[in-house]
């Protein structure tokens, strides 16, 4: 199997973050503002008018009597107070439309930003995040990787996790994963049902079972041109993903987990994935959403 490669071997020079201006995105601001730091590149903040999550603004953009003009300035002064004092530099882009997926799409690939990051959209009574439309027609149709922020950030991410299940989905995750994140020792996370599993009389032996995984695992690995220096540490589990990767999470105090947008068993297609769709929504820790190269047609 011929190694598969990234066309760049270091963190992009500029990066997007998504925002409705709602206190629920500062925490994203902070991540998109630490990264932008570390890696020294810029920040694009992009906001979308959209006059359903302003009701202040509504009456007065219906009239069309200068409702835009003053959206416009009252989204351009709180990004401005909210960007203060931030040690980034920071361009601001604020467009109108009632499609706010479509509009962050397509200004991530104006302006050719190596990634896109979002929050969750808000929580439920009982604490859980959840993610909103908007934040899920992004994850199912962006070129570059998103990053979904839910944890305030206290430091840079240091314990990172790939799911993964041997694709070429998952192995453009992991490469993504060593590019944004060089130096970072990444977890190959990787959980499997043994075929014919519950039926105790066919079912293979756990340790012929795992051998089998590890093979694959060694073979999925030596086909990947990971840049030099990378560390990887294979975690390979018995039974249900979501499960034991979110015990493993919360066990370990992971930082971020990221995980390709279509795998071997339930990402097909354009669409997300049940898979993938509920990591995302039980995960408790950042999660970052790969989508498949271009070129992999």
């Amino acid at each position: 199997m011929p190694m598969t490669t990234l066309p760049a071997t270091s963190p992009p020079a500029s990066l997007m973050l998504a925002t409705d201006l709602s206190p629920r995105c500062d925490r994203a601001l902070d991540r998109a503002a630490g990264l932008a730091q570390e890696w020294k590149a810029e920040l694009i903040v992009a906001h979308v008018l959209d006059p359903a999550a302003h009701p202040d603004q509504a009456l007065a953009w219906a009239a069309d009597t200068g409702g835009d003009g003053d959206a416009l300035h009252i989204a351009r002064r709180q990004i401005d107070r909210d960007l203060a004092g931030l040690p980034v530099r920071a361009e601001v882009r604020i467009m109108k439309s009632r499609d706010i997926s479509e509009t962050i799409r397509n200004m991530a690939t104006v302006s050719g930003v190596g990634l896109v990051v979002a929050g969750v959209a808000r929580y439920e009574l009982l604490g859980r995040f959840l993610l909103g439309s908007s934040v899920e027609r992004l994850a199912r149709t962006l070129a570059q990787p998103l990053l979904i922020v839910r944890n305030r950030p206290h430091a840079p991410y240091r314990r990172i996790v790939v799911a993964t299940d041997f694709s070429e989905a998952s192995r453009n995750a992991l490469l993504t994963a060593a590019q944004l994140f060089p130096g970072c020792e990444l977890t190959a996370f990787h959980a499997y049902l043994p075929p014919f599993a519950g039926l105790t009389d066919t079912q293979p032996q756990p340790a012929s079972a795992q051998a089998q995984e590890r093979a694959q695992y060694d073979a999925f690995i030596a086909a990947t041109a990971l840049p030099a220096g990378t560390r990887v540490t294979p975690l390979i589990v018995r039974g249900g993903l979501e499960l034991h990767l979110t015990q493993h999470v919360r066990q370990h105090d992971v930082d971020l987990v990221v995980m390709g947008a279509q795998g071997r068993d339930a990402l097909t297609g354009a669409l997300l994935g049940s898979t993938a769709a509920k990591l995302l929504d039980c995960l408790p820790c950042d999660s970052m959403v790969v989508p498949r190269p271009r070129s992999a047609g």
